[in-house]
């Protein structure tokens, strides 16, 4: 058994007794989250995000710029207000350079990705300062929407305040 079947088991539940088929597509709380894809991060629990609440949007890191055109959606077209940026402790973005990965890609697939930004960082809390920067710059973020940045902590479940613009 592959693990989408186990998926498809698990949905089977999950339908089984599914209410909230009646909910708007726009998000109640009008805030979209740019997170890290990370499995120890679910930030629906850990900000107490119900469904139908918020916009999700998660990449490798929580990337502020991989999230923007998601972010454009979200607020032109479905009337999110605010946006929180949400980092963690112990990424692996942390881990490595983009001339590891480069090497790294090119040694297991042969293909040259050389130049490319996959956007690694050095300093957890400073990604988070740089990530809300990025999108309080965009001109596609309008200056009067409310961005804050946290981190949470993997070990204990808590979140920490960073930056708010």
């Amino acid at each position: 058994m592959t693990r989408f079947d186990e998926f498809l088991q698990a949905n089977e539940t999950f339908a089984a007794s599914f209410t909230r088929g009646d909910l708007p597509m726009p998000p109640a709380r009008k805030v979209a989250v740019v997170a890290c894809m990370d499995a120890r991060l679910h930030p629906e629990k850990a900000l107490g995000i119900d469904i139908g609440d918020a916009h999700v949007i998660r990449n490798a890191g929580g990337r502020a710029e991989d999230a923007i055109r998601s972010l454009v959606i979200s607020q032109r077209l479905l009337g999110t207000q605010e946006i929180v940026v949400l980092h963690h402790t112990d990424c692996g973005m942390l881990t490595f350079t983009n001339e590891q990965l480069a090497a790294k890609v090119r040694d297991d697939l042969g293909v040259d990705v050389a130049g490319r930004d996959f956007s690694p960082f050095t300093d957890l809390e400073q990604s988070v300062r740089d990530d809300v920067a990025i999108l309080r710059a965009s001109p596609l973020i309008p200056d009067d929407i409310p961005i804050s940045g946290a981190i949470y902590d993997v070990r204990t479940g808590k979140v920490h305040e960073v930056v708010r613009a």
